[in-house]
């Protein structure tokens, strides 16, 4: 039996951070699809609320040194690791001093978003798939989970298309509850363009609302997942609208089952851009 290759990107993974809809489903669908015989890798921001010596986390020197250019500035690439021992797997963790050394993870102590999440989540999705090129290791399916990901279909179809590694990836977008009010910063479009991407390709992003993001993460995805019972109706709305395959919420006993199922779904449509 072939073995599938799947990465899984999430901006929470328990116990790392506290135990969510979200966090719950990024810490039990790997392990899952591990027993199920296939190979993972698993990403997530090293937020400064996550207590190192305690999750025996460590930097990985191979894979640490590069640096990203976000609205013009240099921010250098760290990547830490650490074990889940009961699951047998590994989360490798994005990290930055400019960006991750907050002891907190998207608001301040009054519940205020930081300004620069968005720069933030730029910086995530860029070092995700930049390190897996450093590492290699060619994914079949890649499973964003969470608002901080939105833009890892976008780059994966345009700025990273021609890269072998990814050239047969197929992308799945989660869709959560987890919302914020106000929208993410005016330039949010400019600090996220890369130069092999067009005004045209990033023009979705314009609107950097909850929702808005959201939308435009589902147009460059191959398919999308309900993953909270409670998703905004206007965006199941928007995801049933869409011509591709979609998986209604599915309950914490069977969505291993179904998402695994889900993924051998996307894997049989013949890959098409987004328009």
């Amino acid at each position: 039996m072939k073995k599938d290759r799947i990465l899984y990107i999430s901006q929470e993974i328990t116990p790392y951070l506290p135990e969510s809809e979200m966090s719950h489903i990024s810490r039990h669908l790997p392990q899952g699809i591990q027993e199920q015989g296939n190979e993972i890798r698993t990403f997530m921001p090293r937020f400064g609320c996550i207590n190192e010596r305690r999750h025996q986390l460590h930097e990985v020197i191979r894979l640490s040194g590069m640096n990203l250019i976000i609205n013009e500035n240099d921010h250098p690439l760290i990547i830490k690791v650490a074990s889940i021992q009961p699951a047998r797997m590994q989360v490798y963790f994005i990290d930055n001093e400019d960006f991750f050394q907050r002891k907190a993870v998207l608001t301040d102590e009054k519940g205020k978003m930081f300004e620069d999440n968005d720069e933030r989540a730029v910086f995530f999705c860029r070092g995700v798939l930049e390190t897996v090129k450093k590492l290699g290791w060619a994914p079949d399916v890649i499973h964003c989970h969470g608002w901080m990901t939105s833009l890892v279909p976008l780059y994966l179809k345009t700025a990273f298309k021609d890269d072998p590694l990814f050239a047969g990836s197929k992308i799945v977008y989660s869709l959560y509850d987890n919302g914020f009010d106000k929208k993410l910063s005016d330039d949010f479009v400019k600090k996220s363009t890369m130069d092999e991407i067009s005004a045209d390709e990033i023009s979705a992003y314009s609107d950097s609302t909850f929702e808005g993001i959201n939308k435009a993460a589902m147009q460059w995805a191959d398919g999308i997942i309900v993953g909270s019972e409670n998703v905004k109706e206007s965006l199941v709305e928007h995801a049933k609208s869409l011509d591709k395959p979609l998986l209604d919420y599915v309950g914490q006993e069977d969505f291993v089952e179904a998402y695994s199922e889900f993924y051998d779904q996307i894997m049989a449509e013949d890959g098409v851009l987004a328009e």
